[in-house]
């Protein structure tokens, strides 16, 4: 169960992630019996398909799972007619609460984002009073024999909040509860959202930073084996330096990891530290980092030690846990007027998996600016873009801020997803450089489209969407 929907519950130390899943996958088996016959055949499936996959805390090891829930699943594991169901792939964009979950080819993300609709962190009750950072752009991942427990080991009472993957931040220092109990602390953007195939994702957030003046416009394009990152557009005005956080992997208490940088290997020890400007980064068991356009990239192995009752002063723990971490992070400076960064973070991947995102061809970023964040993904035949104004990006044009995403099938047949992250738009027009024959489906939305030499699409007020995905079918001329 993803860590970025459970609220404060991260600062709770008996409800980690696989807690959280069993009771959910209990609670799935009890409803079915009173749904359709059909539907509870479905739920059994897909709850065993998660049972059976669950290397980590086998459900009789969980000490917190009651004992009529146990017996509920233990049964469906032992009722040979069920079958379960295999690891689903593809993308989901929750856009009215600024998530998005991604399932790849042997690993699955989360992103957690913060806009004037979601807080940027749940505090309450004394817990989770060191979360403020979650919704800056917070990118967990987990791989297949990787990172399961990466979120669950201690994680949360050990990390240093300013350094949570993914998030773009100011390191000017925060107090225990910044921001105010139960969803307070919303900032005051509005242009959070995404849009998805079904299978690619893309994702973007304008970020204003928590407690400071720090603002960033920051993207993600999600794939099969890798997931791009962009940022640009970041400033501050508070004399701390900005941090943007590639990873921060929990290597447990006497973890270590053989890092190799542009095929070098390098074995860092504990404190050791390293700024460089690298093409590449694979760390040997954990994954790899690909780097287009370099960038003051610094590597840290560090101890760090804490106790639950640090982050939860209602129900932690005084025990004093410590974790070595591998922490990657671009250093855009003090003040940073503007910067930007451009990563691909490749979950799980091995030497040869990595070089290849390195290399030419697996990624073309397009545009990479203030008004713009775009990318082709070639392998995919897509190009995706996030417009934080009106402007072209590639074969892509729109008269006003959106998310898009045309993909081009075998089948001579293409798809373009637009969404409308600030719901603003009175009348969207998005043109793609691309012939086109005739339209197959379009939601209600379009009022217009035209065809021939490109693809014009034109949309009635988005309002009503409230941010959500609007897919178009043509016909390849």
């Amino acid at each position: 169960m993803m860590h970025a929907v459970a609220g404060r519950e991260i600062a709770r130390s008996s409800r980690s992630e696989q807690h959280k899943a069993h009771a959910l996958c209990a609670a799935t088996v009890l409803l079915g019996a009173s749904a359709p016959p059909e539907r509870e055949a479905r739920w059994r499936a897909m709850v065993k398909g998660w049972l059976e996959r669950d290397y980590v805390l086998p459900i009789g090891a969980d000490a917190e799972l009651e004992l009529a829930a146990l017996a509920r699943l233990d049964q469906l594991l032992g009722d040979h007619t069920v079958a379960g169901s295999p690891e689903p792939a593809g993308h989901r964009h929750f856009h009215n609460t600024d998530r998005s979950a991604h399932r790849g080819s042997g690993w699955a993300a989360s992103l957690a984002m913060a806009s004037e609709r979601i807080s940027h962190y749940e505090f309450g009750n004394g817990e989770n009073s060191r979360g403020y950072h979650t919704g800056s752009g917070w990118l967990s991942w987990w791989g297949d024999g990787h990172g399961q427990e990466h979120n669950s080991d201690a994680f949360w009472p050990t990390v240093d909040p300013y350094r949570i993957p993914g998030t773009t931040v100011s390191m000017l220092p925060l107090p225990d509860g910044w921001g105010g109990h139960f969803g307070k602390p919303r900032p005051q953007t509005r242009f959070v959202g995404g849009v998805t195939d079904g299978e690619l994702g893309v994702a973007a957030q304008h970020l204003q930073g928590a407690g400071s003046t720090m603002r960033a416009r920051k993207s993600w394009f999600f794939c099969d084996e890798a997931v791009v990152c962009l940022g640009s557009a970041i400033y501050s005005a508070d004399g701390h330096a900005v941090v943007t956080t590639v990873d921060n992997r929990n290597l447990g208490e006497n973890g270590t990891v053989t890092l190799e940088i542009d095929g070098r290997e390098v074995r860092p020890d504990v404190e050791w530290e390293s700024s460089a400007v690298p093409r590449w980064i694979h760390a040997r068991g954990v994954g790899g980092y690909v780097f287009p356009s370099g960038g003051d990239v610094r590597l840290e192995l560090t101890e760090r030690s804490g106790a639950w009752r640090d982050i939860n002063s209602d129900r932690g723990s005084d025990e004093v846990h410590t974790r070595r971490c591998l922490t990657t992070h671009i250093d855009h400076g003090v003040d940073p007027d503007p910067a930007a960064y451009a990563y691909v973070l490749v979950p799980g991947a091995d030497r040869e998996r990595t070089t290849r995102w390195a290399a030419t061809g697996m990624v073309d970023i397009l545009t990479h600016t203030d008004r713009a964040h775009a990318v082709r993904l070639p392998n995919d035949g897509a190009i995706a873009a996030n417009f934080w104004a009106a402007g072209c990006a590639g074969e892509l044009k729109a008269t006003g801020r959106c998310s898009v995403l045309a993909r081009e099938h075998a089948d001579g047949t293409a798809t373009v997803v637009v969404s409308d992250p600030a719901r603003e738009n009175r009348n969207l027009s998005i043109d793609w450089e691309r012939p086109v024959a005739h339209v197959i489906s379009a939601p209600g939305t379009v009022s217009s489209t035209t065809i021939g030499g490109n693809l014009r699409l034109t949309f009635r007020d988005l309002d009503d969407a409230a941010g959500a995905p609007q897919a178009i079918t043509v016909e390849l001329a």
